[in-house]
């Protein structure tokens, strides 16, 4: 008797087996070999398919994730049909925007100087990297508070994960994040190449609006 592998499990795929987790969110090779498989395999019927609906696929293989995104309209090509766009650009607070960056910054470092393929962050360590670009509070539990809805937000929007927690000190548990490698996708090179003068300027809106705030 054959046992069941990747490969031959995978003829069991169609492409709408693929293309609605895909409609979803995220396809993950860690979460699932076999899907993941299936989707290397049918990767250019895929495209071919969402290239229909105005979407293209973005596939690393590298890093083991995919997803589709909306393509991008040619300015030139006024003969092109509009479509409606069938997922929804979602805006994003400055300060969610601001710790996106800084993840993404600490995921480049990590990169640099390791060889281990998941940077794990406790929440402290992220309070830590938001904190000098927030107006200082005397009330630390309200500060952490709100840092903690923008962690909330990006393990929403599948850039972190929360971790069982583990145990930082006799008695005392640390909760614990994976700074997922897809957030590399949505903050390329380029961008972080101007990082600083983005931080810079960041720190600028914030001290204005801290001022602004006072004033009121």
């Amino acid at each position: 008797m054959t046992e069941p592998t990747i490969e031959n499990t995978t003829t069991d795929y169609d492409l709408s087996a693929l293309v609605i987790p895909l409609l979803k969110g995220v396809i993950y090779q860690e979460n699932d070999a076999i899907l993941w498989h299936a989707l290397l395999q049918l990767q250019a019927r895929v495209r071919d398919y969402v290239g229909v609906l105005g979407l293209e696929l973005v596939l690393d293989e590298a890093e083991g994730y995919a997803f589709l995104r909306a393509r991008k309209e040619e300015p030139d090509d006024d003969a092109a049909p509009k479509l409606p766009r069938l997922i929804a650009r979602r805006p994003l607070s400055f300060p969610v925007s601001l710790l996106l960056a800084l993840l993404r910054k600490k995921l480049a470092e990590f990169d640099a100087g390791g060889s281990d393929t998941r940077l794990m962050l406790n929440r402290e360590e992220i309070v830590e990297l938001m904190r000098v670009f927030l107006p200082e509070r005397s009330n630390e539990a309200r500060l952490i508070d709100q840092i903690e809805t923008y962690i909330n937000k990006i393990v929403e929007l599948g850039f972190l994960r929360r971790l069982k927690p583990v145990t930082a000190s006799p008695g005392k548990q640390a909760v614990v994040f994976e700074v997922k490698r897809i957030l590399k996708a949505f903050v390329d090179a380029q961008w972080l190449a101007n990082l600083d003068a983005r931080l810079a300027d960041y720190q600028a809106y914030l001290a204005n609006e801290h001022g602004e705030s006072s004033d009121g």
